[in-house]
């Protein structure tokens, strides 16, 4: 089968805006579909054991269904991913204030953070992959925060079946970045079915604490005899619903797990595997950290622990942190971080 990139008419805004969805397909079958809005990831089509072809991650099919109910199904999410606390934080002396989306918070990037804008889209060519560059430039003080950054975000999809999300960006003047994708994965290829058997292996010792409103309290909490131990590949919900206090303040997990690998490197954090599929995906990543977020509060037509999140990222509220891996991007200098999801059959 030959590689292709296709395009066609997914739906509108309610300012009449048109969206665009790419389809990326590699010499395998597998395809990716990507929308110019929001760099939203709406299908992954891939084989199980017996070569049937199914989509393995959330989305919706109607331009509406993403406006009024998405919890970021796909998106890349920026400026920032996760939360900072009280939508503050300071710079060089100077307090910037963020929108809060998330009661007295601020989540991944705003009220209209990189989700909900329109990335332009170029194709780029690679021998052995199917790529396209999705930039976008967010104005100063955009949502609060200083600088024009600039970012450009290359989806690629190899002949090897992975997938890369490559993140540049740079800034006019001191900034704080920390960009994701937040895919919802569901390798069994049916989102009717909950991934509490789907097994997880997390190689971290250690997540952050947080508090009621899962803001970090810049302590760590070791994994050892603790349903957040993911060493050794388990069922996600196998200690889903113990009696843990971390465990309950999230309905769930969505806890971030902290990597003592250097940040500067592609390293192996992860693995899903869906024994009935066949279906494993390894997460190879140069960030520091990742969130484990199993879907706990997804509302119809999808159900609660659907998907698993895998979101490769900087630490929370890092520009609040100062013992936190720094966030910060000053002028003249580059953003960059790679995240790689490869898929296989077992």
């Amino acid at each position: 089968m030959s590689k292709a990139i296709l395009s066609s008419y997914f739906g509108k805004l309610s300012s009449n805006e048109v969206v665009t969805n790419y389809t990326l397909r590699n010499t395998n079958g597998v395809e990716l579909q990507v929308l110019d809005y929001g760099g939203i990831i709406r299908k992954l089509s891939l084989p199980n054991r017996e070569g049937n072809f199914e989509n393995c991650v959330l989305g919706y099919d109607t331009m509406e269904e993403y406006q009024t109910n998405s919890p970021y199904f796909g998106a890349i999410v920026g400026r920032f991913g996760n939360r900072i606390a009280h939508g503050k934080f300071t710079l060089e002396g100077k307090q910037y204030s963020l929108a809060k989306n998330l009661g007295a918070h601020h989540l991944h990037g705003g009220i209209k953070g990189f989700d909900k804008v329109f990335w332009s889209v170029k194709e780029k060519k690679e021998a052995n992959a199917v790529c396209l560059v999705l930039s976008y430039t967010s104005p100063h003080l955009e949502e609060g925060y200083p600088g024009k950054l600039t970012t450009n975000v290359t989806y690629r999809l190899t002949d090897s079946n992975s997938f890369e999300v490559e993140y540049r960006a740079t800034t006019d003047r001191k900034t704080v970045v920390s960009l994701t994708q937040h895919s919802y994965f569901n390798l069994s290829g049916n989102a009717k079915n909950n991934v509490f058997n789907h097994e997880l292996q997390i190689a971290a010792n250690k997540i952050l604490d947080v508090d009621k409103a899962l803001i970090p309290t810049g302590e760590y909490h070791a994994v050892d005899t603790t349903p957040f131990d993911f060493r050794t590949a388990k069922p996600i919900g196998k200690e889903l619903f113990e009696n843990h206090q971390l465990l309950r303040y999230g309905n769930g997990y969505d806890h971030c797990y902290c990597f003592e690998s250097p940040s500067n490197s592609l390293n192996k954090v992860a693995h899903l595997y869906h024994q009935k599929s066949g279906r494993k995906m390894e997460v190879f990543t140069s960030a520091p950290a990742m969130q484990l977020y199993t879907a706990n509060h997804l509302n119809a037509p999808f159900i609660p622990y659907g998907a698993v999140c895998l979101e490769t990222q900087g630490y929370p509220d890092s520009p609040n942190q100062p013992n936190f891996p720094s966030a910060v991007l000053n002028a003249g200098e580059e953003y960059h971080s790679i995240t790689q999801f490869k898929f296989s059959l077992v």
